[in-house]
């Protein structure tokens, strides 16, 4: 096989040796990959969580990610900033903040003794007393204050002892043999992002606010987590599934309360179907809760509920709303719940009545609000972004909500650039179908030009794209600045659209996915600012599985770049690190393999014309690089021209490093450009 290594290792360098020169110059005064190694964004749009508004509604604590550019890394650190706008200063390299139910301290991770991630207290007054309350060997995640404000409940895994060991002979004192064989024997033993996950599980705990050992209040073969305390202080409700053989079970987990001071747990949910994420009314007599009827269904929204403390009354409060519901938090009167729900491409403010009905939309326009936070005083904040501008901390009022931005983050990289114009469209497509997307287009767009199109296609496949998005805003507008038009869609199988629309591929995707992906690149060239023979698409995960699919149905693009794709359902479903896959197709594949091939990209590869990169991450857990690998080589077999890219150090997709995201603009700019106007194949 060595020598196989060798060969791509070559073809990587001929391939990028040239970029220099033949890379697409941006115009003066756009947005450059240099300009994004400057960019700071609130945590939410990186890796959850949002902005927390303190209870008197007079501060924000939020998390401010940047780029150590030494050492390739993000990093985070809180910051605090007045509801007026007032005062926006940095308190300490950490995350996970939660304030303290009377607002006089903060509790956060950070790194602490004896090593790892532990709880930390600092007191919010003007000593700023710091105390590391935690000493653990897991690292702690969820971190909910008790309403008295004398307890911390927290998860962390707790490891198991190992199950299978060896003692094999004839070891000589000091030998340097291999390490122990790591024995697997669980359904689900990896996950990306974070590698093997079956050394034990989550539990739950609660420790003193002013430090000291940990109780732990949960145990057994389960996993715990969305902790949220009772008002007397004297229960924690979790989700969790604590059945026999729960690794089995899909699309099932159930609300639970554990007793702080007994351990004794109690089941409050029973239905056939998921139910979590609970939060208790500020009077301590219901809790809201989201989940759905079991069904079979690859994609369903979540429903609102709410219920008794007891698990009494379960009864659905958003009425007909079509849409999931993020960061619910109750009125302070308890007359019902704020909520945020992705729709059409945007994110917008809802409330629901504990007493049920329709929900109110309270917000509109072309804005995206992430992360919300609520205070009693009814003072909210989030973070915001709309087409224009990457996402800042907002403040508004829940009762007349105009959310208003009180930080800026990228202010200073922003000014005096000349930003893409970012127009949103509608089309038609097959089966009736309307689809929504957005053009970006370069700042001195002239519709009497012609242009190179980019087609790039979200993941998930249940995800939805938004005019504003921090990540992706800045990729779009990078490549406006180097000429091209972005056309940026959400086809069928999209969230954000309703059940039904997301559901559209069941046993189906790819699919007529990939009709409303061509309409919408029909749409833009008969507008005629489109150069046909300038065309290209990429996309990562779904997007990369969709890619491969669209050059194996069609050469009209000039190239592409298949990035983290799937390629080979029969091969993919066992080897992923999410067993659920296995349910998104009708029949087991050792059952009738024929949907698993009709549906993978690899069985259309001789219909493949068009020059392909591939870019998968080394690392890659979720779309594993064999799957890249086999369509590189079936292309190589066919002489197509390809180039396989190996991401390092980076797990599914390419924001582990910060320079694997520009690494990847990079490499498929430079493909793109290699092949613009049919300019031959690198040697």
């Amino acid at each position: 096989m060595r020598p196989a290594r060798y060969a791509g290792f070559a073809i990587l360098l001929s391939f990028a040796a040239p970029a220099a020169a033949t890379a697409q110059t941006p115009v003066a005064n756009r947005l450059t990959m240099e300009d994004f190694l400057n960019a700071e964004a609130p945590k939410d749009f990186f890796r959850g969580g949002g902005p927390e508004i303190s209870p008197d509604g007079k501060q924000v604590a939020y998390s401010r990610w940047w780029i150590d550019k030494m050492n390739d890394r993000w990093k985070q650190s809180i910051w605090l900033v007045n509801a007026d706008g007032t005062r926006n200063r940095w308190l300490v390299d950490a995350g996970g903040h939660r304030w303290s139910p009377d607002g006089t301290r903060l509790a956060y991770v950070t790194l602490g003794e004896p090593s790892g991630a532990q709880i930390f207290v600092r007191y919010m007054d003007a000593e700023g007393s710091i105390t590391q309350i935690t000493r653990l060997e897991s690292g702690p995640g969820g971190l909910v204050w008790s309403p008295d404000g004398k307890w911390i409940a927290y998860t962390a895994m707790v490891k198991e002892p190992a199950k299978w060991s060896t003692a094999i002979p004839g070891k000589p004192a000091g030998a340097k043999w291999a390490e122990e064989p790591k024995v697997v024997d669980r359904l689900q033993y990896r996950s990306d992002w974070a590698g093997y996950i079956d050394e034990g599980h989550v539990q739950v705990f609660v420790v003193s606010s002013g430090g000291g050992t940990p109780v732990q209040l949960t145990d057994g073969p389960w996993n715990h987590g969305q902790l949220a305390w009772s008002q007397d202080g004297r229960e924690i409700l979790f989700s969790g599934l604590r059945v026999p053989n729960a690794e089995y079970q899909w699309r099932e987990y159930e609300i639970y309360a554990v007793n702080v001071g007994t351990k004794a747990v109690r089941q409050l949910t029973t239905r056939k179907g998921p139910d979590g994420a609970p939060v208790v009314s500020p009077d301590g007599k219901l809790v809201a809760y989201q989940g759905y009827d079991w069904t079979d269904d690859t994609y369903i929204t979540s429903k609102l509920y709410v219920m008794g403390i007891d698990g009494s009354n379960p009864h659905r409060i958003d009425g007909a709303l079509d849409r999931s519901a993020t960061n619910v938090t109750w009125a302070a009167d308890g007359s019902g719940v704020y909520f945020l729900a992705d729709d059409r491409g945007r994110s917008q403010l809802f409330f629901a009545s504990a007493a049920g009905g329709e929900p109110k939309r309270l917000t509109d326009g072309n804005q995206y609000l992430a992360g919300l936070s609520l205070a009693p005083t009814g003072t909210a904040a989030a973070i915001l972004s709309t087409n224009d501008t990457p996402g800042d901390i907002a403040i508004f009022d829940v009762k007349a909500p105009a959310p208003r931005r009180i930080t800026d983050l990228n202010g200073d990289i922003l000014a005096g650039k000349r930003l893409a114009q970012v127009e949103e469209i509608w089309y038609p497509s097959v089966e009736g179908f309307k689809i929504q997307g957005w053009l970006v287009k370069p700042a001195d767009f002239d519709p009497k030009k012609k242009y190179p199109l980019m087609l790039s296609i979200h993941g998930g496949p249940h995800g939805m794209f938004a005019g504003a998005l921090t990540y992706m805003w800045w990729e779009w507008q990078i490549y406006a600045g180097m000429g091209y038009v972005v056309l940026f869609t959400n086809p069928r199988g999209s969230s954000g659209y309703g059940s039904a629309f997301g559901n559209a591929i069941k046993n189906a995707y790819p699919g007529k996915d990939y009709d409303d992906l061509m309409a919408g690149v029909d749409t833009v060239i008969n507008r005629g600012y489109i150069d046909q023979k300038n065309m290209f698409v990429y996309g990562c995960s779904g997007g990369g599985v969709l890619t491969a699919w669209v050059v194996g149905h069609t050469d009209r693009f000039t190239a592409a770049s298949s990035e983290c794709p799937v390629i080979n359902w029969l091969s993919f479903v066992g080897t992923t690190d999410s067993p659920g896959w296995y349910k998104n197709f009708a029949k087991l594949p050792w059952e009738d393999p024929s949907e698993y091939l009709r549906r993978s990209p690899l069985m259309y590869v001789g219909n493949v014309k068009t020059p392909t990169m591939l870019l998968t991450a080394e690392g890659d857990m979720r779309t594993p690089m064999p799957q890249t690998e086999e369509y590189y080589m079936a292309l190589k077999i066919r002489q197509v021209p390809t180039v396989m890219v190996r991401l390092k150090d980076e797990w599914h997709a390419y924001f582990n490093r910060p320079s694997n995201f520009l690494h990847t603009i990079s490499f498929r700019e430079h493909w793109f450009q290699t092949y613009k106007n049919g300019q031959a194949a690198v040697p």
